[in-house]
């Protein structure tokens, strides 16, 4: 895609999942199940598909030759379906690290096609807000940018106002994941996105797993000089969104229509609202301060058969104990959240070459 292509596609608004990484009980790449996968999102009908990103797995990056087949898998596959379906898929990959790491894989995903990068400045702790503008409009002088705000939780680093207000000005800033688990924090980055004059430039995502569908419905007006100027989630980039992805597309095409339609949200999807916040906290590990979450998205993707296992790089990275349970609890309370029939007709297809 060009960079309007790239934008425009954004401003869209949908799913993007978050990609998990496909091992064999090697620590290997198991790259059958991991096209699979993606397969599974591109016909669920995704906007984007994120590779390299947390739930990617950081430490993947230990491992160059496994990044690279990692990141290249996802780029091919989003590129056949997009050439035979004629559908705008972004490919978002994740950005790490100090200057020199964070411009080598920005260089790395340009040149493997990638449309934009996913950048996290969770290695910068303590920096001064001249120096994290100045890395992100490095990183933006080489390929565009979608900001991201990870909660401190799992590492990420708080991320004030002024941060935002002036990371909305840099040109190449094409989307911001919102992620910071805090209603203060979120509000900030909307505003600020408002107030720079580029609310209709800059697509909002959010990454606020405990508030999915709270933030999609929502919208905030905000005064701007004599103006008021709305500003709301066009969509998310997720996580939870790595498994039950058919469900989570009709779920946002459902909310964006609504909210076109100028309808406010029946009683039931507030209450789905809080069924899959409590799926989430299952599947994520909320009560382990997320040490099991993508043990626990493995953990579902096994089941359904996309997965063969819950293997991570690190050995030690494995469901928390309780979790299983807990994941045998939502998974019994709100089946209507899953798409189990939908992977079960196609998985033999996905797995078959």
């Amino acid at each position: 895609m060009t960079e309007n292509e790239t934008r425009q596609a954004l401003l869209q608004g949908g799913v993007i999942p978050a990609m998990p990484l496909a091992l064999t009980e090697n620590r290997e790449l198991d790259e059958r199940h991991q096209r699979a996968l993606l397969r599974y999102y591109l016909e669920s009908g995704v906007r984007g598909i994120a590779a390299g990103v947390h739930t990617t797995q950081f430490e993947v990056r230990t491992y160059p030759r496994l990044f690279e087949r990692v990141l290249r898998a996802a780029a091919e596959e989003i590129h056949a379906y997009t050439a035979g379906a004629g559908a705008a898929v972004v490919k978002v990959g994740g950005v790490l690290g100090l200057r020199e790491q964070a411009l080598g894989e920005a260089r790395q995903l340009r040149d493997l096609g990638y449309d934009c990068a996913l950048l996290s400045l969770s290695a910068h702790v303590g920096a001064r807000l001249d120096d994290l503008i100045a890395h992100c409009r490095a990183v933006a002088d080489i390929i565009p940018v979608v900001g991201f705000y990870l909660q401190e939780a799992v590492g990420g680093i708080q991320l004030p106002y002024e941060f935002w207000r002036r990371f909305a000005e840099i040109e190449r800033v094409v989307a911001i994941k919102v992620a910071p688990f805090n209603r203060y924090r979120t509000i900030d980055v909307l505003r600020a996105v408002a107030e720079s004059g580029r609310a209709g430039e800059i697509a909002l995502y959010t990454g606020n797993d405990d508030s999915i569908v709270f933030d999609l419905l929502s919208e905030y007006d905000f005064r701007v000089g004599d103006d008021t100027v709305r500003a709301g989630f066009v969509g998310g980039l997720l996580g939870q969104w790595a498994v039950w992805t058919k469900s989570a597309v009709e779920l946002v095409e459902a909310i964006l229509s609504m909210r076109a339609a100028g309808v406010g949200a029946p009683q039931d999807m507030l209450v789905y609202a809080h069924e899959l916040t409590d799926a989430n906290a299952a599947i994520f590990d909320a009560a382990n301060g997320f040490r099991g979450s993508i043990a626990g998205i493995h953990e579902i993707l096994r089941r359904q058969g996309l997965f063969r296992g819950v293997y991570c790089l690190d050995p030690s990275e494995t469901l928390s104990p309780g979790q299983m349970e807990e994941i045998d609890r939502v998974l019994a309370a709100y089946p209507h959240l899953t798409d189990e029939a939908y992977v079960a007709a196609n998985l033999n297809r996905w797995l078959a070459n």
